[in-house]
């Protein structure tokens, strides 16, 4: 018998809070091998420096980004850069046969002019991302495992349109009085210094920020416009929780039919991510924590009616770098190479 192959995977951008975890959970796949990890600020130093507790799990150096290289030694290549950086690099990769998966916001909209208009950079790749495809496997899995390009979701869109998307979908709601009232834990803001993300400023308090004005407005209403089939406009506002990993989306939306109660929802959340395994419907009256996700690629998700205001409440917890990043590439990518989309991911988070 021959020698089994392990696929060659790469990450630019591996120095971040989603490089480190692509890091940990690739090097427990069984179906690949990361041989280069890149980033110009970090170049030339191992990795086990940037992440002391890797040492003896990884001893790989940082490499500076050189796109011939990584198109010549990887087959997979996962993109964990800041926004605007993506759409120089993918193209290329592209072209050279690569299959890419992007964590920034640079291939998750399918109208470039919606991009810059809140991103602030003009983009001159339109053939590679005509072709790009949005990376929630729950809602778009069959156009996944086709594509060589996907625009990994963010971790608030995540929660939240896994939370709408039945409502959406069935036509259960008015999409128009749909709000998302979200809480993230401080790694959503990367490992960058700010002077928000201080423990003496996040600590102990408890505070919403770009309020009708965050960037992950337009990708929720691209993809609740897609479920309803018509534009939808929703109110969404973060807020930053101290602790350092999480989200909890909670969602509110008037019911179209007030007859209908809890136990119809819950029938109906289960019928619709019967094949998803990755997302958990809570039962009778338990609503999810933070907690129960940390650690893990699962979406735990709670659902409650209101009879007196006839509206849906219905929260979603994830790992914001698990399901909400790094987790979510994998099993994209996963999909893509046409493997099971649970490999090499975790199924229970660390808990307590």
């Amino acid at each position: 018998m021959g020698k089994f192959r392990r696929v060659p995977v790469g990450i630019v951008g591996a120095s971040g809070y989603g490089g480190v975890q692509l890091v940990r959970l690739l090097m427990d796949h069984p179906e690949v091998e990361v041989v280069y990890l890149g980033g110009d600020k970090a170049a030339g130093k191992p990795f086990a420096e940037l992440y002391p507790h890797l040492t003896k799990m990884v001893d790989l150096t940082v490499e500076a980004v050189d796109i011939e290289a990584i198109a010549r030694r990887c087959e997979v290549v996962f993109l964990s850069v800041p926004n605007g950086i993506a759409c120089d690099l993918a193209p290329t990769l592209i072209e050279r046969g690569c299959k890419v998966l992007d964590l920034s916001a640079d291939y998750r909209f399918r109208n470039l002019d919606t991009y810059s208009a809140w991103y602030g950079k003009k983009r001159v790749d339109l053939d590679t991302a005509a072709n790009a495809v949005y990376g929630l496997p729950e809602l778009y899995r069959d156009r996944i495992a086709e594509s060589q390009l996907i625009g990994c979701p963010g971790c608030y869109p995540t929660a939240s349109l896994l939370a709408l998307s039945p409502l959406l979908k069935q036509g259960l709601v008015v999409p128009e009085t749909a709000i998302i009232d979200a809480k993230s834990g401080t790694s959503g803001g990367g490992r960058d210094a700010k002077v928000s993300m201080l423990l003496a400023e996040a600590d102990n308090s408890f505070a919403a920020y770009n309020v009708a004005r965050h960037r992950h407005t337009p990708e929720i209403e691209q993809v609740c416009s897609d479920l309803a089939g018509h534009e939808v406009t929703v109110q969404f506002t973060p807020h930053l929780v101290p602790m350092v990993r999480g989200i909890l989306a909670t969602v509110y939306a008037t019911l179209r039919d007030p007859g209908l109660v809890r136990d119809d929802l819950i029938t109906i959340y289960n019928a619709f991510y019967r094949h998803c395994d990755w997302v958990n419907i809570c039962e009778g009256g338990i609503y999810p924590q933070t907690k129960w996700a940390c650690g893990s690629n699962l979406c735990y998700i709670g659902i409650e009616v209101d009879p007196r205001t006839r509206r849906v409440i219905v929260m979603s917890a994830i790992d914001n770098l698990i399901k909400g990043q790094a987790g979510q590439a994998i099993q994209c990518m996963n999909i893509m190479m046409g493997w099971h989309e649970t490999v090499g991911l975790p199924k229970l988070g660390f808990y307590p």
